[in-house]
């Protein structure tokens, strides 16, 4: 394995297009009966597609479906902390505010790895108890605003490196209201996370230049600027440009590779969320290596938002792939799309690595996008009209969780996960 063949392969796995084949390829065998743990019933995708259609129509009615962001569940028991942050932010040129968006979100998103059923943050003020994903989202909220992932105590709205990589544990559970009572999954696994981001910024000068997550639109306007004219000067102030949604992902996987706990290594490159399944396909050193990249592709996602905010518009937004995380997998599982082909299925509690997981994700990533085309067929609209990144809000996760409501007590996913926080 040359060098070279081997950076042209690590370049490759981080690609969307990636992601697509190698999923496709696992999909494939699936179709064939060839997998060792799913079966696939094409067939049930209909009942899927009137599960998030109905849903999508009960939550949007006028089918004005938000992107599939972080920022959507800041709105969390109809508290709209959005116009409250915005509030305090306007005092502020658009593009700081953007920053100071981009900050909260890419800090809030890598805290979002599952919290477990048991898990409540009870917001001051409100009162209102939450869990899961947007529990997880108003804890990180208020901590933001209290400055805590900030280094200057007179701008607590910011997230600087230096104060992320200095941030104690208990600091982190007492923000997120962690106890014997009140559990919260993986947090060693998500301080880590936090500490190494403030790392990754810090050794990362081109992608986050002032060691802020929120300098990070400075570098995709830059990027941006070279692929319109390259080497000529620019300014962006007011000016409105279009961010690919594929550079905002290569951003994020260069920037933030080195944050993710040791898994697979390719020519020195820790792949992240990149595993090993016997029908991946492919050839070289990527040879039976699907990616997936979940959390950079959800982030991804959310800062669709605060790029628009600043005026900047998203192009190629259909290029990311679905989130191959526990509610859209699970919603498959559920409505009969993809069948345990033996007990230990859902018998059993699994690592992200093992074979049965890895074989799910790829299958949800796939699967997704037939259903995407069909609730499209469905609704009249094209991928212009409805992206993936729409369908997946409106959509698709909801649908997951609300038949995982119906029938589990704990609304948990119906495949039990050994969750470190970086995953799921």
């Amino acid at each position: 394995m040359s060098s070279s063949e081997a950076e042209t392969a690590v370049a490759y796995l981080r690609s969307p297009l990636a992601i697509r084949a190698r999923c496709e390829n696992i999909l494939d065998a699936g179709l064939r009966g060839q997998l060792s743990h799913f079966a696939v019933d094409l067939g049930a995708l209909s009942g899927v597609v009137d599960e998030v259609i109905a849903v999508t129509r009960a939550h949007y009615p006028t089918l004005d479906i938000p992107v599939h962001g972080r920022i959507n569940h800041f709105r969390a028991g109809g508290v709209d902390r959005v116009a409250q942050l915005d509030a305090k932010l306007a005092s502020l040129p658009a593009d700081e505010q953007s920053r100071a968006w981009i900050d909260l979100v890419m800090v809030s998103v890598l805290l979002d790895a599952g919290a477990g059923d048991a898990w409540r943050f009870r917001e001051p003020g409100t009162g209102l108890s939450i869990g899961r994903s947007e529990g997880l989202a108003v804890a990180s909220y208020h901590a933001f605003e209290a400055g805590l992932f900030s280094a200057d105590p007179s701008q607590p709205l910011r997230v600087d490196a230096s104060a992320l990589k200095t941030l104690e544990p208990r600091a982190l559970a007492d923000a997120f209201q962690v106890s014997d009572a009140n559990p919260l999954v993986g947090v060693d696994g998500r301080i880590n996370l936090v500490r190494s981001l403030g790392d990754a910024m810090i050794n990362a000068p081109m992608i986050f230049p002032q060691e802020r997550p929120g300098s990070l639109l400075d570098h995709l306007l830059w990027i941006a600027a070279e692929k319109k004219a390259p080497g000529a000067s620019y300014s962006f102030h007011g000016i409105s440009t279009p961010i690919e949604a594929p550079a905002i992902l290569h951003a994020l996987l260069d920037g933030l590779g080195p944050i993710w706990p040791g898994r697979i290594e390719l020519a020195g490159v820790n792949m992240g969320d990149v595993w090993r399944h016997p029908y991946a396909g492919g050839t070289g050193s990527s040879a039976g290596l699907v990616p997936f990249h979940k959390l950079s592709q959800w982030l991804s996602y959310s800062l669709f938002e605060p790029l628009q905010r600043a005026g900047h518009t998203i192009a190629q937004p259909g290029a990311l792939t679905g989130l191959p995380e526990y509610r859209n997998g699970g919603l498959l599982i559920d409505l009969g799309v993809l069948v345990p082909k033996h007990d230990a299925v859902r018998g059993e509690v699994h690592s992200p690595g093992d074979e049965v997981i890895v074989e799910w994700r790829a299958l949800t990533v796939a699967l997704l996008d037939r259903v995407a085309e069909r609730v499209r067929e469905r609704l009249g609209k094209t991928p212009t009209q409805l992206p993936l990144a729409n369908i997946l809000e409106g959509g698709t996760w909801a649908a997951g969780r609300a038949v995982a409501a119906r029938l589990r007590p704990t609304g948990g996913p119906p495949i039990q996960i050994a969750s470190d926080g970086t995953v799921f």
